[in-house]
């Protein structure tokens, strides 16, 4: 029945990643090349990651600049960047992309943040899933007596109370981060 928890354990890290993940894409009013690690465009019929076909610099720490190594694919990256919920405009000089990322206003600060909150109430949610789910795989169990039973709880309720303040302290660094004037 360990197996349960190492199990409950790898799910719940992957939920924890995921939030970090969601976090990154946020923006803080600094430039940063992993606000473009979700958006994608159409590079030969496949969709694909910006960061894989071109590099992205940070210069003078509020803005980005994109070198596509594919010329050809410079108008194609503009248009992702256009229709993607990024936020930025791109402009175009024939050879490179640049972003300008602009001082974020009080209002958009907050709203990014509740945006954290929210990734971190869908992380807690998924952790709250795998608990329950490691549960129902101890009620099941015919093996177990109820002492062992009982101990199993504890020990899962330990695992689930441990990543959850993992999600909150992230979050709270997060909200930390985009509130920072």
């Amino acid at each position: 029945m360990e197996n349960v928890i190492e199990v409950m354990n790898h799910k719940m890290e992957k939920a924890v990643s995921a939030l970090e993940e969601n976090l990154k894409t946020l923006r803080t009013g600094v430039a940063n090349a992993s606000l473009l690690d979700h958006v994608h465009f159409d590079y030969y019929g496949s969709p694909t990651p910006i960061n894989q076909v071109a590099s992205i610099k940070v210069v003078e720490g509020r803005q980005l600049m994109i070198k596509p190594y594919d010329k050809s694919s410079l108008k194609d990256i503009e248009r992702a960047i256009s229709t993607s919920d990024v936020g930025l405009v791109p402009q175009n000089d024939g050879d490179v992309i640049r972003l300008n990322v602009p001082s974020l206003t009080e209002e958009r600060r907050k709203e990014l943040a509740k945006h954290a909150g929210k990734y971190g109430e869908e992380a807690k949610i998924a952790i709250r899933n795998v608990r329950r789910e490691g549960m129902e795989a101890i009620k099941k169990d015919k093996e177990l007596t109820e002492d062992d039973k009982k101990e199993m709880e504890k020990d899962i309720q330990k695992v689930t109370d441990k990543f959850v303040k993992t999600v909150d302290a992230a979050v709270s660094a997060k909200e930390a981060e985009i509130m920072k004037v």
